[in-house]
């Protein structure tokens, strides 16, 4: 496929940089393509992806043991443990160094955006573009400090939880089948950091959050909802996707769901088998756009995060899902909005 012929795709959600060589050792040079993991530049390229919001991300200090159960008909996984604040810390601002230090090896081919021009420019320049984005944010004190500091390092989109509990809110457990509703909604210190948000330009992710501080969300943001990387809940019943009553809110709040390829999210029977075909991703996502309309979802590919689709293994393969939309009679227009468009209006809107 030639270049030209791609359609751009901005993705809403990845998780390269707990990967980057400039993080970990035996990490990834996300400037050189590999068959391992799912991102990296040239297989971006490939894709036609343009740019995405970069995950930073904590994981367990201590890993338990044994926290997956598998039930008589899917599974659960226990919630993960609150994390200590100061290893937050420790670790998102070795992962923000550690972008710093890849956009400044990049040499120009990659770029921090902070602004949608600045996604547009990168874009006609043959650059891609890195939007920061806190998964989690555990790193974040309650008087809201570190929320200052990472919105002047760039910070531009916000998860307050990921599936654990904080001092913010209660995320989801993993389970299948099972309800978004798991728990209690956000605290006084996550409206207060919503609020926070909604004023400095920084865009808040529902993905991960549990469905009353999902309610908590709608009512007090005063920004589109935004869910980054989730399904919908009436094709595959998990914690991590959105009821019909969700979605319908995340429409009527002019806000953007961004489509997970996680394939234990996107297969019916939640299982985290990624043999299957394209058709069952295109069949999912287009029950998202008839229950919101085309201008409510896009691209939140979960890369490096979750078990791909086989015919979406990694960035490389992007164009087969925007053929198999044409094949299933989405029109150009449709398509641009889904891989491009809907990110664009979506971060004007909450940038502001």
């Amino acid at each position: 496929m030639q270049e030209g012929s791609k359609v751009a795709i901005f993705d809403g959600h990845n998780d390269a940089a707990q990967h980057l060589v400039e993080y970990r050792e035996g990490g990834h040079d996300f400037l050189v393509r590999s068959e391992e993991g799912h991102l990296d530049l040239p297989r971006a390229r490939e894709g036609g992806m343009v740019g995405g919001l970069f995950a930073m991300y904590a994981k367990a200090e201590h890993p338990r043991q044994g926290d997956f159960s598998q039930t008589a008909n899917g599974y659960e996984v226990r919630l993960a443990e609150p994390l200590d604040a100061a290893y937050a810390r420790r670790t998102i601002d070795a992962q923000l160094s550690a972008l710093e230090r890849l956009v400044g090896r990049a040499n120009g081919r990659i770029r921090f955006a902070t602004t949608v021009d600045e996604i547009e420019a990168a874009r006609r320049d043959v650059a891609f573009a890195i939007v920061l984005h806190l998964e989690g944010a555990e790193a974040i004190d309650a008087d809201l400090d570190w929320l200052a500091r990472l919105h002047s390092r760039g910070l531009r989109s916000l998860g307050p939880v990921w599936s654990r509990p904080n001092i913010f809110g209660h995320g989801v457990p993993f389970a299948y089948p099972r309800s978004p509703d798991t728990g209690p909604g956000l605290t006084d210190a996550g409206k207060a950091l919503v609020k926070a948000c909604n004023e400095l330009g920084i865009m808040v992710d529902a993905a991960h959050l549990n469905e009353r501080g999902f309610w908590d969300l709608v009512a007090i943001s005063t920004a589109p909802i935004v869910a980054t990387h989730a399904c919908a809940h009436a094709i595959c019943p998990a914690t991590r996707n959105l009821t019909d009553r969700q979605l319908d809110a995340v429409k009527a709040s002019g806000g953007v769901v961004g489509f997970n390829f996680s394939v234990s999210e996107v297969r019916p029977d939640g299982h985290r088998d990624p043999d299957i075909p394209v058709e069952t991703v295109v069949a999912h996502l287009g029950y998202l756009v008839e229950r919101m309309g085309d201008d409510h979802v896009a691209l939140g590919s979960d890369f490096d995060g979750a078990t791909m689709p086989h015919p979406l293994r990694d960035a490389s393969q992007l164009q087969n899902l925007i053929q198999a939309l044409r094949a299933h009679g989405f029109d150009e227009a449709t398509l641009r909005k889904i891989a491009f468009d809907n990110w664009m209006r979506m971060l004007r809107q909450s940038w502001r």
